[in-house]
């Protein structure tokens, strides 16, 4: 049976009021959650960015819904530092967190001041970090010199059972790339042959665990108003890389973004006040075997589409899988 999450977006909304929709969520009939994990907004008009490791310690105090979160170590954070959070959050709340690692974005990793590699760089950086976490949930002593540095790190307080670091990925390459080290695999949406094609390398290559994917939606009672919203929060991340790997600041996100079509607006977000859409796309994902769907909608309330989608989508949805 497919697990249906509330994809809480750091980035959009103040931690408080994303609290308060999963608690909600979880209420509604959502059965797990994710979180964001950024420095920065997408856009000026998105306009927030909690630091998602303190709001995941309430969320998960708050409700009983198992949490994922999307990190990237290595620049930003320090592997050492990331092994410590998941493993105290893992000990605190057993079974009930696992994290996706990820190269990251220069949006958020710009801030460190000491420049942005390249992508074969930062794939090669986190395959260290993996390592590093990995051997550190274990119990070992960690040092390490590559990349990254650590002098002797050690965890004294870890989980009984390592929580499960899953692959983020976005291209078949780096699907592939992430059998060689990954306890599942992470993805956003996108036409369902490329999503195939994705799963197809990552279990050719190897690749064990559960499938997750994350889907963009924006919904509301009328079309204008769904497409209204899509378009003023989400215009900005229709980029596809390396662009949206490199820009560093918000206001290069809404530069280039002023002019974009709605055309590559809905090429990105299912946008839709017709909730037979909405399930019709969804039951399209179902059929491709994801063990784990987390909604995102796009827009800075989320009250109604809570409501909305745990009451008429979600019931069809665990019908048809």
């Amino acid at each position: 049976m497919t697990v249906f999450g509330f994809h809480a977006s750091h980035e959009q909304i103040h931690p408080a009021q994303l609290l308060a929709a999963v608690i909600h969520a979880e209420r509604a009939g959502f059965d797990a959650a994710m979180s964001s994990d950024h420095f920065s907004p997408w856009s000026a008009r998105q306009g927030h960015s909690g630091f998602a490791w303190s709001w995941l310690g309430a969320a998960l105090q708050a409700t009983n819904l198992p949490f994922g979160v999307v990190n990237a170590p290595g620049q930003r954070y320090h592997p050492a530092v990331v092994a410590q959070a998941i493993g105290t959050l893992a000990a605190m709340y057993p079974g009930r967190f696992w994290a996706a690692l990820g190269t990251g974005e220069a949006s958020n990793e710009h801030i460190t001041g000491t420049g942005w590699p390249r992508k074969d760089v930062r794939a090669a950086r986190l395959r260290e970090c993996v390592d590093v976490i990995r051997a550190l949930l274990s119990g070992e002593e960690v040092s390490h010199d590559g990349l990254v540095t650590v002098d002797r790190a050690k965890l004294w307080t870890r989980p009984e059972q390592p929580p499960a670091l899953i692959g983020a990925a976005v291209s078949v390459e780096t699907a592939r790339w992430c059998a060689e080290w990954a306890d599942g695999l992470i993805t956003v949406n996108a036409p369902v042959a490329h999503l195939r094609r994705m799963i197809d390398a990552y279990r050719d290559a190897g690749g064990r665990g559960p499938l997750h994917l994350q889907v963009h939606v924006s919904w509301a009672p009328e079309q204008a108003e769904a497409e209204a919203v899509a378009y003023d929060q989400w215009r900005s991340n229709v980029f596809a890389p390396p662009v949206c790997w490199d820009l560093e600041l918000a206001e290069h996100f809404d530069a280039v973004s002023e002019n974009v079509p709605m055309e590559r607006v809905t090429s990105v977000v299912n946008v839709s006040a017709d909730l037979g859409r909405h399930v019709g796309w969804l039951e399209e994902y179902l059929a491709l075997g994801f063990d784990q769907i987390a909604l995102h909608h796009v827009g800075q309330e989320q009250r109604a589409f809570i409501d909305t989608f745990g009451a008429e989508v979600l019931p069809k949805l665990r019908t048809a899988s």
